[in-house]
């Protein structure tokens, strides 16, 4: 059931940490993977590794914030493989920031790349998958966003862009169905990754982020990557527009 063979799968922030992840996971499973970030030559590098693992997998550089960029990214993989099964919607930046000091520039940057990229790319990856009926998009979201999940000061853009995906992640999940689309979300908690650098290097911060997680440990990339698997794969035929919270038990405190 969670054999992605013949399936081709588009990564969106693949050059490291959990895109990265995601796309050596799929690829494990048998999809063909498309390995988009904003920097060809690290996205050469996640193919080299995927490569040698057995995989297939191509690289693509892909602003989420540019529509022809995104555009690009789909046509390339129609070429290569003539359709697509999957997108995971990961790319995104993370950056705390009082509210009070937040820039415009600053809020329009992550919502651009947070929600607006998610937009743009769910649109051109679903716009193929309706030709076939068939298809799945994973969105990453965070349990920074709101609404069932957590406020956090200090990540007002954050958590709004990530509040947006769960959203998002609904209203398409109900318009896709018809083209037997399933549209999910994953909201990750506090996950070792190099986002979450500054936390590792703040000792009385990564001591107060884990005295709030009942597991008392930080997630590992490739735990998200197996949700994503879940997700993408047939295991999980009956479900969509849903959030799945992925937080080591911290918003069952």
């Amino acid at each position: 059931m969670f054999d992605l063979k013949n399936k081709v799968a588009i990564i969106t922030g693949a050059r490291r940490g959990m895109g990265k992840s995601h796309a050596s996971v799929l690829a494990k499973a048998g999809a063909k993977v498309v390995v988009a970030d904003i920097s060809q030559e690290d996205c050469e590098m996640v193919v080299e590794e995927i490569k040698k693992q057995g995989g297939e997998a191509l690289a693509v550089k892909c602003d989420v914030t540019k529509k022809d960029d995104i555009d690009n990214m789909v046509k390339v993989a129609m070429e290569k493989w003539r359709k697509v099964d999957i997108l995971v919607n990961n790319a995104g930046i993370c950056q705390f920031k009082p509210f009070l000091e937040l820039t415009e520039e600053e809020w329009d940057r992550t919502l651009d790349i947070n929600l607006k990229g998610y937009f743009l790319c769910a649109q051109a990856a679903a716009k193929e998958m309706v030709k076939q009926k068939s298809g799945a998009i994973v969105n990453i979201a965070s349990i920074a966003m709101g609404q069932m999940g957590k406020g956090m000061a200090g990540l007002a853009h954050y958590s709004a862009s990530k509040g947006g995906i769960a959203a998002l992640t609904k209203t398409l999940a109900l318009e896709l169905a018809p083209y037997n689309i399933r549209v999910n979300a994953i909201a990750p908690g506090a996950i070792d990754t190099p986002m979450s650098a500054s936390i590792k290097m703040d000792q009385k911060a990564l001591e107060a982020t884990l005295a709030m997680i009942p597991l008392h440990r930080m997630g590992k990339a490739e735990e998200v990557s197996n949700l994503v698997l879940f997700l993408a794969s047939g295991a999980s035929s009956y479900i969509t527009g849903s959030t799945v919270i992925i937080d080591g038990g911290w918003l069952a405190g």
